[in-house]
């Protein structure tokens, strides 16, 4: 694909679309969701001005800032879905200065770029995979006619044509292969033998990490070793239809379209960003290279290149999205040439018992939804009654304000807790019931937790 071309994807979701799709999803929030809608659109926007100015338009980085369980990294789940593009979340906390042991940033890169090829790979597949599914077909049936198996290996000139017999067979096998009748019988293939790995660790860092991919490097001198199996048809089949898709698709063009959409429309999510902020001047204890983490980020985020095993990866347009409570760390404490390249910065709310309530019952994967559907697999019916709802609520906000504000996962507690009962009775003594959750069931079991505060810390 040429280094100008956009990307090839679906039509393109406008900034309403994204923001109505989010909500089905997510209550509240209406300012992150627009931050993250419009930063998305550009992506696609960038892609379509003239290839003089494209390069000069950087991505506005965001940092979403509010406490945990208000939607922020249900944002970028529900984004990652949406985006069509190569999209990884990872957790600052995760990594660690250069010279000290565990992952250093430029793994962000490597990852997201596996993810692109796996991606790209993946719809590749889709399209060859008619062909591939036929090319297999053709072979399950030379194992199930050795005859015409024999013939093959014949050299051109000795190699008769195939019999009216022959050809009636194969066809009669055919026709009982589409029908499933040959799926328990055995044939033999073979198949590469699966063999250890080179060795990919050179102290704590692997050649992954280092952009070294040592298969490429000696994996044309070495021969690949066949081993002999006998094996099923059923299972034959999707070995068969596997191989054959990956000598269908063309693989240096899928590393080519994957590292083009890696640098224009990659999207990094890095949650707890808050936990590597620190006080300009503390030194000592474990968290002497947060700073230093902050340090090996910056070029990642100015614009870089970065090697992979693909190939080299420039960072200057791919987008960031940061997030963090910052409880106690604030955004300032991070280094300034790092908030410089986080110019947007939107604050979620903390969540409302009103908001509670929506959660509650206005997503497609709505808590409630999930319990009941959980429960009628035991033939249980499981009927969450306006008033239930609304107590379950306000038990939750009343537990965020005494004990801890968890945001929305306190209702996953307090569900668990309120239905424990019947997720253990369950078939035995409650065998095709209804239950019915109001405001009486959820008090006779929460209230005495709720006004315990030593109890609803640990339960609650």
């Amino acid at each position: 694909m040429p280094a100008s071309a956009p990307p090839v994807a679906p039509r393109e979701l406008t900034p309403r679309e994204i923001v109505r799709e989010l909500d089905r999803y997510i209550i509240g929030q209406d300012a992150a969701k627009r931050s993250v809608a419009i930063a998305l659109r550009n992506r696609w926007r960038r892609l379509q001005v003239p290839p003089v100015l494209r390069e000069e338009i950087m991505p506005n980085n965001i940092i979403l800032i509010g406490p945990t369980g208000v939607g922020k990294t249900e944002i970028a789940r529900r984004l990652a879905r949406l985006a069509n593009a190569p999209f990884i979340k990872v957790e600052a906390s995760k990594f660690t200065e250069v010279g000290y042991v565990g992952r250093d940033v430029e793994s962000i890169i490597r990852d997201l770029t596996e993810y692109a090829i796996n991606m790209v790979k993946a719809e590749r597949r889709v399209e060859v995979d008619d062909k591939a599914k036929t090319l297999a077909e053709e072979r399950l049936l030379d194992q199930l006619l050795p005859v015409a198996r024999r013939r093959t290996g014949e050299s051109q000139e000795e190699q008769p044509a195939e019999s009216d017999e022959t050809v009636s067979t194969r066809e009669r096998l055919r026709e009982k292969l589409r029908a499933g009748q040959l799926e328990h019988r055995m044939i033999e293939l073979d198949l590469p033998a699966s063999t250890a790995p080179l060795m990919q660790v050179i102290g704590p860092m692997s050649l992954d990490d280092m952009g070294i991919n040592l298969q490429d490097m000696f994996g044309g001198m070495l021969p690949k070793k066949m081993k002999r199996r006998k094996v099923p048809v059923s299972e034959a089949r999707v070995l068969l239809v596997n191989e054959e898709a990956q000598k269908l698709i063309d693989h240096d063009a899928a590393v080519k379209d994957a590292l083009h959409r890696v640098e224009n429309s990659g999207i990094v999510f890095i949650d707890e960003i808050d936990k590597i902020a620190g006080k300009h001047g503390q030194a000592a204890g474990p968290d002497v290279s947060r700073e230093g983490v902050q340090r090996d980020l910056l070029p990642i985020v100015e614009g870089s290149n970065v090697n992979t095993k693909y190939g080299m990866v420039k960072t200057d347009h791919i987008l960031f999205i940061a997030s963090g409570a910052f409880h106690v760390a604030k955004p300032s404490d991070l280094i300034p040439e790092l908030q410089g390249r986080f110019p947007i910065r939107v604050e979620l709310n903390s969540l409302t018992e009103e908001d509670f309530v929506k959660i509650l019952t206005l997503p497609q994967n709505a808590l409630i939804k999930q319990y009941a559907a959980l429960l009628e697999t035991e033939g249980v019916h499981l009927e969450f009654r306006d008033d239930g709802i609304s107590e379950i609520a306000r038990v939750a906000t009343e537990v965020n304000e005494q004990v801890e504000n968890i945001g929305a996962r306190r209702l996953h507690t307090i569900l668990t807790t309120l239905l424990e009962d019947t997720l253990y009775l369950a078939p035995d003594e409650l065998p095709a019931s209804t239950i019915i959750v109001d405001r009486e069931r959820v008090q006779a079991r929460l209230s005495s937790i709720v006004r315990n505060r030593d109890l609803s810390k640990y339960i609650l």
